[in-house]
């Protein structure tokens, strides 16, 4: 099987892997281990064989239970279907928000979308439900312990709580804070096309500029974000590491485990 970046899914967007990624102490990310996406609702039964042929077990849904229902998942044959919502109630990154609820919100100050993707990203990272989800993530992972087995994890856009599941997965596996970040940014090279798509449509829907400002904001992704993340991270509960440990819950030994089933 070929080790590719970006998977070719005829009914998803942003499917991507997180094997061949170098760890700060010479060792990479196992390819076919851990697959990050969006939402799986539109999957054609040829993406579901492809998915079960790569080897996903798990399929990790860390979307709102809103979002489950308007969207249920195409779980591949043979993965256990795992539903581990970020979000207490809603989905905050407004990923499903219904066009009269942006409107009413974005329309005017241009900052507003960035603004509120700051906070979620902030949320994320203190919620007690997003605490639980990554923890239950976690578990997840280390229970597919067969070499020939993948995770899934997923949300809508496949980048936000998405990203910062990856961002927790690459920082327990030791690869470089800077291969992490760019990893995080490649969104926006994979939901281009998408994004500018959206974007074209709200304008010749009468919108404004300030309104796909912000609607860019909420389908990208940002340093900025990623940023509001990881000071949070590293001021209150000293840095990535201990925040794994005394947040997420995981040992020395779920930790060293970790390591050694999804790296060379």
């Amino acid at each position: 099987m070929t080790n590719n970046r970006i998977l070719n899914v005829t009914g998803g967007r942003n499917f991507r892997e997180l094997g061949g990624y170098p760890t700060v102490d010479g060792h990479t990310v196992k390819w076919h281990k851990l697959l990050r996406t969006a939402g799986l609702a539109d999957l054609t039964p040829t993406d579901q064989q492809k998915l079960s042929d790569y080897g996903v077990v798990a399929d990790v849904d860390f979307r709102s239970k809103d979002e489950q229902k308007q969207a249920p998942d195409r779980v591949p044959a043979g993965a256990t279907y795992h539903f581990l919502p970020v979000f207490p109630a809603d989905d905050q990154t407004d990923a499903s928000a219904s066009e009269d609820e942006l409107e009413k919100r974005f329309s005017v100050n241009d900052q507003a979308g960035h603004d509120h993707m700051v906070e979620v990203y902030q949320q994320m990272v203190t919620l007690p439900s997003a605490q639980s989800a990554y923890h239950d993530f976690f578990a997840t992972m280390l229970a597919a312990d067969q070499p020939d087995q993948t995770v899934l994890f997923h949300c809508t856009a496949g980048k936000d709580r998405t990203g910062m599941g990856a961002f927790f997965a690459l920082s327990a596996l030791g690869v470089d804070p800077q291969v992490i970040r760019k990893d995080y940014l490649l969104t926006n090279e994979t939901t281009a096309d998408h994004v500018n798509q959206i974007s074209e449509t709200a304008r010749q829907q009468g919108h404004g500029e300030a309104f796909v400002t912000n609607l860019r904001a909420l389908y990208s992704v940002s340093d900025d974000y990623f940023n509001a993340a990881t000071k949070l991270i590293n001021t209150q509960f000293g840095g990535a590491q201990d925040y794994l440990h005394d947040v997420l819950g995981l040992s020395h030994s779920d930790l060293n485990n970790f390591k050694q089933l999804y790296l060379d």
